[in-house]
């Protein structure tokens, strides 16, 4: 007698996938609601897809059970759970996901997404959002896009955006997302030797930063900025502009004296001297000066 024969066969994927999306936002059948961001707009749902889709909705929709089948603890929260950090349609884009196992995504909501991707330990759609930005990146969202790398450990897009930065540093450096940046990461930036950018041009856009940045913080300029500052290439600007410099630094104290005071010592010596040697390489933006040949060429 002949083996009876089996095998698992895949129906059209397109098509359960369209038939799930009829039921993203629908308040037929849901047993579970939403409200959402500041509009408190309401986003119904189903508890079995959640559950299923995602170990974080799958705890928030377990509170309140006990276990116990005689207990009116057994019956599930229906809500509504009140999400009042998050925009409707940045939610909506997760409950799509988590539905479909696809996202429309666009470069306004892409980043919050990303941060909701990220709270809600889902890596596939992590995934699909790093990738959405390092395929549309641009000027102006680059640096909200490498904060938001460097925040979430994501070092594969902080590589990119970094490198993105590198190539147009002129024009990134003149944006809101370049003055929102952290002292931490705009450091980092300041560490490249590939920014193609004059060093006095990135003096100039650090001061503009700090001044910002005190603002916001409510703390001095010289306390907010004190990290970056550090990464900045005196000893590669030439005595006048040096001295420029240092009127203009008497206004906010940007800069600490010491630092200035070394720019100068290597213009007297005209050697390396009193710095760390990484701040005498020119970047690939840096302007020749005539004093740049005294540079020590073992430190380029």
């Amino acid at each position: 007698m002949a083996e009876p024969c089996s095998a698992q066969l895949q129906g059209e994927a397109a098509a359960f996938t369209a038939a799930l999306r009829t039921l993203v936002n629908n308040p037929q059948f849901s047993d579970v609601t939403f409200v959402v961001g500041r509009e408190q707009q309401k986003v119904f749902a189903h508890r079995c897809v959640l559950a299923c889709r995602c170990q974080a909705f799958r705890g928030m929709l377990s509170q309140g059970l006990t276990g116990s089948k005689d207990s009116t603890s057994d019956v599930p929260p229906q809500g509504p759970f009140i999400l009042g950090n998050v925009q409707p349609e940045v939610f909506l884009a997760v409950i799509e996901f988590l539905y479909t196992n696809s996202i429309n995504l666009n470069s306004q909501i892409v980043l919050e997404v990303l941060t909701s991707s990220v709270e809600y330990g889902l890596q596939d759609l992590c995934k699909l959002c790093v990738k959405f930005i390092k395929d549309t990146l641009s000027v102006e969202q680059v640096c909200e896009a490498l904060q938001a790398a460097v925040t979430y450990g994501l070092a594969d897009l902080q590589q990119h955006c970094l490198a993105f930065i590198e190539g147009c540093t002129a024009e990134v450096v003149r944006t809101r997302g370049f003055h929102e940046l952290s002292d931490t990461v705009l450091a980092q930036v300041l560490r490249s030797d590939r920014l193609a950018v004059d060093e006095l041009d990135l003096v100039q856009a650090v001061r503009e930063w700090a001044h910002v940045s005190s603002a916001v913080l409510e703390r001095p300029v010289p306390e907010v900025a004190a990290l970056p500052v550090r990464e900045l290439r005196l000893p590669l600007l030439a005595p006048s502009e040096l001295a420029t410099l240092e009127s203009h630094n008497q206004r906010d104290l940007l800069i600490p004296v010491e630092s200035i005071a070394a720019a100068w010592r290597s213009h007297a010596l005209k050697k390396v001297s009193g710095v760390p040697s990484h701040l005498y390489r020119p970047r690939c933006g840096t302007k020749p000066r005539d004093h740049h040949r005294h540079l020590d060429p073992h430190t380029k």
